[in-house]
């Protein structure tokens, strides 16, 4: 589609869906939201510049193959229960600790990785629809 004020629109709209993302990521284990909803929102932002710009540009964008992006979401998700299991709990206990002086958490681990899985997943999908109409 060749429209200049979707074009306009989606650079501003894509934007302001990523930062919101992000905040839904970070707000999820204390209140709802997190990777799942957070990933949905950033690759409607993204499905939306593929639409005004076409899905090279979004490839070139990513910088990341999607499917890989999935894939680096799996492993972090299962990383984060592998945590606990280390940690001497059952598979998935949270466990918290402190990087850099921040109070950090193996759930926010989980959450960034169902995100990349979501992200990527959904965004291999919709450029593989929208590839195969050229």
């Amino acid at each position: 589609m060749d429209s200049l004020i979707l074009r306009v629109a989606t650079r501003i709209l894509a934007a302001l869906m990523l930062m919101f993302s992000v905040f839904v990521l970070l707000r999820g284990h204390n209140d709802p939201g997190g990777g799942f909803i957070g990933g949905l929102v950033a690759a409607t932002g993204i499905a939306l510049s593929s639409l005004a710009d076409g899905p090279e540009m979004v490839r070139r964008v990513l910088r990341i193959e999607p499917r890989l992006m999935a894939m680096i979401g799996v492993v972090a998700a299962v990383g984060a229960g592998l945590l606990s299991v280390f940690g001497g709990d059952v598979f998935l206990t949270g466990q918290w600790g402190y990087v850099l002086g921040v109070k950090v958490g193996s759930p926010l681990l989980f959450d960034i990785g169902v995100y990349l899985v979501v992200v990527g997943a959904v965004m291999a999908m919709l450029l593989a629809l929208e590839e195969e109409e050229d």
